[in-house]
């Protein structure tokens, strides 16, 4: 019996062990999924880009999305302007805790997109970048969808 309950202390500290060296391979980097364009309903107006960020393994700073897509892109806040109305601000930066989400989403944080290119239509992809304080890069396809569409799931 002594020998049976050995073995399987052995093995349960050999899993946690395992566990514990697999979580301390490479850091944990920023990751961005669930990204997707909603275009505007005139072509001259700016369309708006959406996303969530995934924090490393230290914190990070977003400094700026680009695209090939658009002619500028900026990263702008809504926010409340009184009991029923709202209006946009540029937002210059924004923290990434370690481990932590950030998402750009319909009705609050977001990328503008001004000049979206005319080859740019719904059912396509455009590639965002993702610039950070420290340098790092990151980039990611986004789904293309037109003006009054739901979006993506």
């Amino acid at each position: 019996m002594r020998t049976v309950l050995a073995r399987g202390i052995g093995i349960a500290t050999l899993a946690v062990t395992m566990a514990g060296l697999a979580s301390c391979g490479a850091p944990q980097q920023i990751a961005v999924d669930h990204a997707w364009v909603r275009l505007s309903a005139v072509e001259a107006n700016p369309a708006a880009a959406y996303f969530t960020l995934h924090g490393g393994a230290t914190d990070a700073t977003l400094i700026g999305v680009s695209t090939d897509g658009a002619a500028k892109a900026e990263m702008h806040e809504t926010m409340k302007a009184g009991q029923s109305m709202t209006r946009m601000e540029p937002v210059e930066t924004v923290q990434l805790p370690a481990h932590a989400d950030v998402s750009f989403k319909p009705g609050g944080r977001h990328v503008m997109l001004f000049g979206v290119k005319p080859g740019i239509k719904p059912g396509g992809t455009m590639t965002l970048t993702f610039a950070f304080a420290d340098g790092h890069r990151v980039e990611q396809a986004a789904d293309v969808i037109a003006a009054g569409a739901a979006a993506p799931e």
